[in-house]
């Protein structure tokens, strides 16, 4: 018998919502989610399934074992927040200054609590077993490797993966179930500009490293406006830079960091071996030097066909066929590529659009009556911003996407004729 998982995740909607409202207000950064790993393998201890935690530092593993022989499902949600002062003023905003969940993680491992309850009231008719998978560190990209390096992709193999990211530029109720490339591959890199210092009022005994740092930053990015195919997606960003020392000194290094990000790996080849071509350049004709160097490199996140049509079947279910479109692509990556890549699953994306807020009850000031006067159009604050919220209502229908997909994997013939 066919299981509609709406109702029941509505009926969890006021525990998801407080499971969300803690996670926020006690924010973990990278490799130190004890608090919120600690929670949530309480409680799917509470659920019976087989927990194991520490894996990749402090990640857990939940395994909820069916009565039924099947397939492997593995379910995975990230629980890291990000080195943000929280700037809401909501009511359950993080009690830790400077750490914030920005992105929605929160919202991740609430519905992944809530998914694990859901099916595990549903073991009887549960064909198989789900293993579910709370990742530590995506924010900076080493959190999937780590949990395989510590063998989650074994003991049980999954046999597919699905996992969802809540997007606050979405509106509620509409969700983005693409097959192939969904979101691109990053690399984090990092450079040095090595000149000489001398006295600032005698700058021809010195190199500027701050003035070479400016001619490199400015023809980098003709990489993307002149030597890339405008087909070809790719972002190629200088996110920090720092030189000098003082206000009369020649600076003689200047670091700076960015990322690149490309769906292509051969777009991202040329684009690396280019950056090296103009690096070199421009550091001869100045008589500088330069040190490039890749790290946190992340693959591109790429859904599987036949997983993709069980999740957009799921999600339809939901949602409603109208809600839930394709695409587009988006330059933002994810470390859920890692675990794409050794089994075929689909990742998707779930509208958690906030309310507008309304106005302070002292009234707006005349310059802000102003500014209000010029909208055109209220826009919610992005990914990462110190303001940025979700509409906990995305939270059941996450939860019941989730469950219905895999449930219906997992009883699906083509599924089960593979298992013994």
């Amino acid at each position: 018998m066919a299981i509609d998982f709406l109702p029941l995740s509505q009926a969890l909607a006021s525990q998801l919502t407080a499971w969300r409202r803690d996670f926020h207000s006690h924010p973990e950064i990278a490799f130190q989610e004890q608090r919120t790993a600690g929670m949530v393998a309480d409680h799917l201890v509470q659920l019976g399934l087989e927990v194991q935690t520490g894996v990749g530092q402090t990640g857990v593993v939940g395994v909820l074992e069916g009565v039924q022989p099947g397939p492997t499902a593995m379910l995975r949600f990230d629980m890291d927040a990000l080195p943000i002062h929280e700037e809401t003023g909501l009511p359950f905003a993080s009690q830790t200054a400077g750490k914030m969940h920005a992105c929605g993680h929160d919202g991740h491992t609430a519905i992944g609590l809530g998914v694990a309850t859901l099916l595990a009231g549903q073991q009887e008719q549960l064909a198989g077993r789900v293993k579910f998978v709370f990742q530590p560190a995506e924010e900076v990209a080493q959190g999937a490797r780590a949990m395989i390096a510590d063998g989650v992709m074994m003991a049980p193999v999954p046999d597919v993966m699905f996992g969802l990211h809540l997007w606050s530029q979405i509106p509620l109720g509409r969700a983005v179930v693409k097959a192939g490339p969904l979101w691109a591959a990053a690399d984090r890199f990092a450079l040095e500009i090595v000149g000489r210092g001398s006295h600032g009022a005698m700058p021809h005994q010195g190199i500027d490293a701050i003035a070479v740092a400016a001619y490199a930053i400015a023809q980098l990015q003709t990489i993307i406006s002149r030597d890339r195919d405008p087909l070809e997606p790719a972002v190629l960003s200088i996110g920090t830079i720092r030189g000098g020392d003082a206000f009369n000194v020649l600076a003689e290094r200047v670091q700076m960091s960015g990322t690149l990000r490309t769906f292509d790996p051969a777009t991202r080849a040329r684009i690396i071996e280019r950056m090296h071509g103009l690096l070199a350049g421009v550091c001869a004709a100045h008589g500088a030097s330069y040190d490039l160097t890749f790290r946190d490199y992340a693959p591109s996140v790429v859904n599987d066909v036949d997983a993709t049509d069980h999740l957009r079947a799921a999600a339809a279910s939901v949602l409603g066929e109208a809600a839930v479109a394709d695409g587009p692509m988006m330059m933002v990556a994810e470390d859920v590529a890692e675990f794409l890549d050794r089994t075929p699953g689909c990742f998707f994306v779930l509208g958690a659009m906030p309310e507008r807020r309304a106005r302070s009850e002292t009234g707006p000031s005349q310059e802000g009556e102003r500014r209000a006067s010029q909208e055109v159009e209220w826009r919610p604050e992005p990914h990462h911003s110190p303001r940025f919220d979700i509409d906990e209502r995305a939270l059941p229908l996450g939860a019941a996407i989730l469950a219905q997909a895999t449930m219906d994997w997992l009883r699906a013939p083509a599924a089960s004729a593979g298992c013994e």
